[in-house]
């Protein structure tokens, strides 16, 4: 067990990721739990897909990630004809007396990649992204090459029912720590963005921080203590997100084809850490995983044909799951 972290290093790193909400906060108007949730998704080095209407600031948000972390960034706009290779890079052949193939890195080769309207691309390109997001690396032609560190994903999605769509496989969900819902503005912020902002450009920030203070914020989140009870909550949550489990509630046996995975409990423990780090506490507590679940489990729930009947969404499920999970077992 790693030594707990002192106040202040916990005020110290409280301190740099106020400093990123701010930042973030500035570029999004009014959404400051879409911010809160993904800079928690930067502190637990998790993807994030972002889904919402077209102009919502989507895109914005993930360019201002990129600059106020001092990161190099690519972004890679999904359309129906983009090729595997096109993301992932490729061999070609170069040289004049010496005609020898070299690879050519793709968009991937970058620590933050925005993966605009992922959706709107073939399951076989999204599937170019598995590897990336899950091994940090890219296989081309039986050669693996490491991908940048750190390496973030942010995608961006609109809701799958929009025409020429195509919905993220469950694999593919799987590797994303939190999917946030960005819900429209309101009149209010409309007004401020029409007066502030010539054309809608956000401001221009200064990195907050660099890739060696990043890399001390994710040592200082990896120290954060996770205790016993709270650890067994995160496990029994999952286990009852199961409809063939002994402690699914009957909304999960009614609405759900198929539960979390082991992954979304690791997702649950990484995220509950930065929270905890956020919210200037040394260990998690069980409000840090009942604020991260609803955005780590309402896509790896695969929901059953009834669910849709009632128009049961898996966020109304996550909400069930967690009034029916006490957070100390019943004696």
């Amino acid at each position: 067990m790693s030594e707990l972290l002192s106040p202040a290093e916990v005020q110290g790193a409280v301190e740099r990721v106020a400093q990123l909400q701010k930042g973030l906060n500035q570029v999004l108007l009014d959404q400051t739990q879409v911010v809160e949730q993904v800079a928690a998704a930067v502190l637990a080095r998790g993807h994030v897909l972002l889904e919402g209407l077209p102009g919502l600031g989507k895109t914005e948000l993930c360019k201002a990630l990129a600059r106020l972390l001092g990161l190099p960034f690519r972004r890679i706009q999904f359309t129906p004809d983009l090729l595997p290779g096109d993301i992932t890079g490729t061999y070609v052949l170069e040289g004049e007396a010496r005609r020898d193939f070299t690879f050519r890195e793709g968009p991937l080769f970058a620590n933050v990649v925005l993966a605009d309207e992922i959706n709107r691309s073939s399951p076989k390109t999204q599937s170019a992204l598995l590897e990336a997001m899950q091994e940090r690396s890219v296989t081309v032609l039986g050669q693996t090459r490491p991908l940048p560190d750190p390496f973030f994903v942010l995608a961006t999605q609109n809701p799958i029912e929009l025409e020429g769509t195509y919905p993220l496989p469950e694999a593919q969900l799987d590797r994303f720590l939190f999917r946030v819902q960005v819900p429209p503005v309101g009149a209010k912020t409309l007004t401020t963005l029409l007066t502030t902002r010539v054309r809608g450009t956000p401001p221009v920030l200064p990195s907050v921080t660099d890739a060696e203070g990043l890399a001390s914020l994710f040592a200082a989140v990896d120290r954060v203590h996770l205790p016993v009870p709270v650890a067994d909550f995160i496990g029994r949550l999952v286990e009852a997100s199961d409809p063939r489990g002994p402690g699914a509630p009957e909304p999960v046996r009614r609405f759900v084809r198929y539960g979390a995975s082991p992954r979304a409990a690791l997702a649950l423990a990484s995220s509950g850490r930065a929270l905890a780090l956020m919210r200037g506490k040394p260990n998690v507590g069980f409000d840090e995983v009942v604020a991260a679940a609803p955005a780590v489990l309402n896509h790896r729930l695969v929901l059953a044909y009834e669910a849709s009947l009632e128009k049961v969404s898996a966020l109304d499920v996550v909400r069930a799951l967690l009034q029916a999970v006490p957070e100390v077992p019943r004696a």
